[in-house]
């Protein structure tokens, strides 16, 4: 199965599952278009999404940013990993990786369903998105010095319009496995159950010279890069599941051991991913190839693991940077510009 790309900004409609996270093209996309006509919802790759688009054309622009967050994060966070996220590069069209319901599926639907509620609910509070307000304030204040006030994030607006653009090809195609549409919305809403747990109460000091004898307070989500290391832990812990039939429903088991029901924070897996070492295009692995990575690491992006034993390679390279920096009064700094030779290691 294949999501295919025609044109500089055209998602077409596809089978299966493709279109369930196609709208992470619009991180490159999206920002051609002004999103102030309805004809520009045509873009959309499913019927379902059009429609929710032309229902609510001015939260467009958020779900192009939690679009662009989902890659910028994913990557940020598996950096250092053998599979980089480098999956999500193709959208429009994914990875086979991402259609196998692999661990990093797991991770991407997760992400990226947090990052399209996390981005409304930011956009609400501060005022990008009309008819949708500041997030409701709890009727106690937290202690006797505190108030609440600002502006907080509407999680659960967030949480309604997030979940109905990312569910919605799923729940209203009736292509591709269900197994597959059974996993795959259950990974989104673990991605929304870790974004509603980062919601915490903020505070600002206001006092003579900083004395902070009253704070204002409001409630706000965490930035999403903390939320994508709290899915990766997820990730690491992922539980491998096969279908299990309760009456007409099909529902998730984890495999082996006793039959259970998955519990609903566990992000999970249908399939073993491949190891990524090698290039390997019919399973989505780019391999590890002339990849950098650090000699003197036990991790992860150590040159033992990155490079799965086939060593690396060195070479030198000339940097340069500031040096020799003064302090000049008042007030400002001026800088030599020095070079340097460092030594570099890529997988052999």
């Amino acid at each position: 199965m294949r999501c295919s790309w025609m044109g500089l900004a055209l998602l077409l409609p596809s089978l299966g599952l493709c279109a369930a996270i196609q709208w992470l093209s619009l991180a490159a996309n999206g920002t051609q278009v002004a999103w102030d006509n309805p004809q520009d919802c045509r873009l959309l790759a499913s019927d379902a999404l059009a429609r929710l688009c032309r229902r609510h054309l001015e939260a467009m622009p958020s779900l192009v940013e939690a679009a662009r967050q989902t890659k910028a994060v994913c990557q940020q966070t598996f950096a250092n990993s053998r599979w980089n996220c480098s999956s999500v590069e193709g959208t429009p069209h994914l990875a086979p990786d991402l259609q196998r319901g692999t661990r990093e599926s797991a991770f991407v639907y997760a992400l990226a369903s947090s990052a399209a509620s996390h981005s409304i609910a930011r956009a609400c509070a501060s005022g990008q998105v009309p008819f949708c307000f500041c997030g409701s304030s709890p009727s106690e204040a937290p202690h006797p010095s505190f108030q609440w006030g600002g502006c907080g994030d509407n999680l659960p607006f967030g949480l309604q319009l997030g979940s109905a653009f990312v569910d919605g090809p799923m729940k209203f195609s009736k292509a591709g496995r269900q197994i597959s549409r059974v996993l795959n919305l259950h990974n989104n809403a673990v991605g929304r159950q870790v974004l509603s747990d980062s919601l915490e109460t903020m505070c600002k000091c206001h006092g003579v010279s900083g004395s902070c004898t009253v704070k204002t307070c409001w409630k706000g989500l965490r930035d999403l890069a903390t939320i994508g290391s709290e899915l990766k832990s997820k990730y690491l812990e992922a539980t491998q599941v096969m279908p299990w039939l309760v009456g007409s429903r099909r529902q998730l088991a984890p495999r082996g051991g006793r039959l259970r029901p998955l519990k609903a924070d566990e992000l999970a897996y249908l399939v073993h991913s491949p190891t990524y070492c090698l290039k390997n295009p019919k399973l989505g692995s780019l391999g590890t190839q002339d990849r950098p990575c650090n000699k003197t690491s036990a991790g992860s992006g150590g040159c033992r693991l990155l490079c799965c034993g086939r060593g690396y390679n060195t070479y030198a390279e000339r940097v340069e940077e500031k040096c020799r920096c003064r302090y000049h009064w008042c007030c400002y700094v001026t800088c030599k510009k020095c070079q340097r030779v460092v030594e570099k290691h890529v997988c052999k």
